[in-house]
């Protein structure tokens, strides 16, 4: 069982920065790819980014290349998501996910085991 906690999130204006955070308690985090994805009012769950379990193999949505990073820590069992240049259309609420089998990145939300429990990001024009 993996629990994902996320913190983060909140109010900002366009063009400005935001970092969510993601902290897990299974002690195999460190082996897991891990998501964001995020979900706007009226609209299934989009796919924000990946990443692998060393950081090495790392892909984003079309719509967020170039203003979001994703990195994580596994010392920390933490990923994170760095937002910059954000815009009214990131208005979403944001989900970090777990995959745990099989080991390999994907941008599809039902291939994640395990999810947060959201954070909504709002920014305003």
């Amino acid at each position: 069982q993996v629990q994902l906690v996320q913190s983060g999130g909140g109010l900002v204006q366009a063009g400005g920065s935001l970092r969510l955070s993601c902290a897990a308690s299974s002690r195999t985090y460190s082996s897991y790819p891990l998501g964001w994805f995020r979900q706007a009012p009226g609209q299934g769950r989009e796919f924000v980014a990946t990443i692998n379990w060393n950081g090495g193999e790392i892909y984003y949505g079309d719509s967020v290349k170039g203003r979001f990073t994703i990195s994580r820590d596994n010392a920390k069992s933490t990923v994170y998501l760095q937002m910059n240049s954000l815009k009214p259309e990131d208005t979403a609420i944001y989900y970090c996910a777990a995959k745990t089998t099989p080991l390999y990145v994907s941008s599809y939300a039902n291939g994640y085991d395990y999810w947060g429990q959201g954070t909504q990001v709002t920014v305003s024009s």
